[in-house]
């Protein structure tokens, strides 16, 4: 959207998990900032307040206390919590709201499917590759004559007739250990580990696992059976967390607030939750079948899941709390799975190269012998690794959210509406949006091919100014600037534009990303043209056009057959670690082996940057 001549006469409204501003007028209710935004929030009772199917949470700002009829739909406890209904809530100055998945009528597109040869997890002979074991017993019940503990009777029947001897039980399970015995009549199925007992389990229950893939902007869970491996529901959403920052840097400045740090890890966690109790409704399970955890994330989110301070990472040298594998409690983390269940977090790399990486280079594997392979894993923070005769060197780049079409004038994530692809056809700009609705805004792909566009047809110069004299080049507030939509052809009735500032956006991004592949490759005395294969992964490298990522200059300028695009392969890894025991081994075996290269203590970082900067 064009910015307002006086934009001081209005407030502006940001919607999270969306992340679209719009300028409104003070006094303007939030659902009608909603739909001035173009967003699909719902409003069953046609905004007369009776109903609270729009309601959502002011985050902060300035807003009308609460009317009567959100007093009468809402409880004093959610109301306490910023809840509001959109309908009734006025924006008395500039104002940041999460809106929750239950309001949102139109669907975001959250990247869950990855390459079909990462997705098998290998699975060890009898199961014995497995983590965690099913036990299937039956204890003899109590007596007059057999007064024995009931943790007593379940070791006794565990080590009858040469059994192995039962291991630790956790305060959790034996506070869950008497009432599961009596109403299984006695029999049980046991969850263990080599060192403790998970959970007590009626007879032939599945063991479920679940896998986490927890980004700075989206998370993505699987429920996977652990016995067949097969994955039995999937589930993504956007981060809660984005409402406190849209980067780790903002998120640590907020975690270094008081009780920021706890906010941010209630929020992960109640988010993760949240998603586990989709999975299991669409499963038809119970979350306490999920005896086994396994979570990646960067360093950052690493830290926020484990309830680990992230000061340091804040600040130079950047050094994180531990970078050792972890397993630990899920229940005392929060998270609602079964009593004695464990999470995996695989190795970090360093402050800014954490265990989803190690999860990508688990998933995707080594190259070929004699054969060099570029990984890059793009996102908010991009993070690159250059494998290359038995050597792994690997860096991470601030991209920052422009690829998610955050601080783009007319920016949007990947939503019902955004535009996606962008072409230039003489002097006609033709886009294609997602779900092929009218345009409501730009997502990070069709920002990409807009600009790849723009300076193929000469639209652009090769330092990222408008060229005035160019046809479709207009201006907006005395700047460049080319329309995309007009205002007629939208979902909002107001154009939608891509100016000079959207294009510094993408030209910052972009670099950060070709800075971190030409520092590896002089790191290894390589050159480009000795990479065999480029494997871009994560939520945004699935869906962006390489051939307008090389127009750019953002990836190497390699044959087309040498890309290969792989989808989630965080994802991947992580339920390839949750089925196997030796994934795990290895992926730890690989982190002590990989090269951090630190791109913000080496001496060509300026001069690189600034190169990358141009088209």
């Amino acid at each position: 959207m064009v910015e307002r001549d006086n934009p001081a006469a209005g407030v502006t409204v940001e919607f999270q998990p969306f992340g679209r501003r719009v300028p409104v007028a003070a006094g303007a209710t939030l659902l009608q900032a909603a739909r001035e935004a173009g967003m699909a929030l719902l409003s069953v009772c046609g905004g007369a307040g009776i109903c609270d199917s729009c309601r959502v949470r002011v985050v902060c700002g300035d807003v009308s206390v609460p009317s009567p009829h959100e007093r009468e739909e809402l409880s004093a406890d959610d109301l306490g919590a910023g809840y509001r209904l959109a309908c009734q809530a006025r924006a008395h100055g500039d104002l940041v709201v999460d809106v929750p998945v239950e309001s949102i009528g139109a669907g975001q597109r959250l990247q869950l499917e990855c390459d079909t040869r990462l997705a098998e997890p290998t699975r060890g002979a009898s199961g014995r590759d497995r983590a965690v074991r099913a036990l299937d017993v039956s204890v003899a019940p109590p007596s007059r004559g057999d007064l024995r503990a009931d943790a007593t009777r379940l070791r006794d029947a565990c080590s009858s007739g040469g059994g192995r001897p039962l291991p630790v039980m956790p305060a959790p399970v034996l506070a869950t250990l008497s009432g599961a015995l009596r109403e299984q009549s006695w029999h049980a199925r046991l969850a263990l580990d080599d060192e403790r007992l998970i959970a007590v389990l009626p007879p032939s229950t599945r063991l479920l696992g679940l896998a986490v893939d927890a980004g700075t902007t989206k998370i993505a869970t699987y429920l996977l059976d652990l016995e067949s491996g097969k994955t039995l529901a999937a589930e993504g959403s956007v981060n809660p967390q984005v409402s406190h920052g849209e980067d780790v840097v903002s998120r640590i400045a907020y975690a270094d607030t008081a009780g920021g740090s706890d906010v941010l890890h209630r929020m992960l966690i109640q988010g993760i939750n949240e998603m586990v109790g989709r999975l299991c409704t669409t499963a038809g399970v119970a979350a306490g079948q999920i005896v086994d955890v396994v979570l990646v994330g960067n360093t950052v989110m690493h830290h926020f899941a484990c309830g680990l301070p992230v000061r340091n990472l804040g600040r130079a040298p950047y050094v994180p709390v531990v970078t050792d594998s972890l397993a630990l409690a899920a229940r005392d983390l929060g998270l609602e799975v079964a009593p004695g269940a464990r999470m995996y977090l695989p190795p970090n790399l360093a402050g800014y190269v954490g265990a989803d990486h190690v999860s990508v280079l688990t998933a995707v594997g080594p190259p070929p012998e004699g054969r060099t392979r570029l990984v890059i894993d793009i996102g908010t923070n991009t993070e690159i690794s250059l494998l290359a005769a038995g050597r792994i060197v690997s860096c991470s780049c601030a991209s920052g959210p422009a690829f998610e079409g955050a601080h783009i004038t007319c920016g949007m994530r990947a939503v019902t509406g955004a535009i996606e692809r962008v072409r230039v056809v003489g002097e006609e700009v033709r886009y294609q949006t997602i779900g092929e609705a009218p345009p409501i805004g730009i997502c990070g792909s069709g920002v990409l091919d807009a600009v790849a566009e723009l300076f193929t047809h000469g639209a652009l110069d090769r330092h990222g100014g408008f060229r005035r004299d160019h046809p479709i080049v207009g201006t907006r507030g005395g700047q460049g600037a080319v329309v995309l939509a007009s205002a007629d052809a939208t979902g909002h009735n107001r154009e939608l534009v891509l100016t000079r500032h959207d294009v510094t956006e993408i030209q910052l991004a972009k670099a950060a990303i070709r800075t971190g592949i030409d520092l590896l490759l002089g790191s290894t005395r390589l050159p480009v043209e000795a990479i065999d294969e480029v494997v871009v992964a994560g939520a945004f490298g699935s869906y962006i056009n390489l051939a307008s990522a090389r127009r750019i200059g953002m990836l190497p300028d390699l044959p087309p057959g040498r890309f290969r695009q792989v989808g989630n392969a965080a994802g991947a890894g992580a339920r390839q670690m949750l089925l196997s025991v030796a994934r795990r081994r290895e992926a730890e075996r690989l982190a002590g082996s990989v090269e951090h290269l630190d791109l913000t203590g080496d001496s060509r970082f300026t001069d690189t940057f600034a190169s990358a900067l141009g088209f």
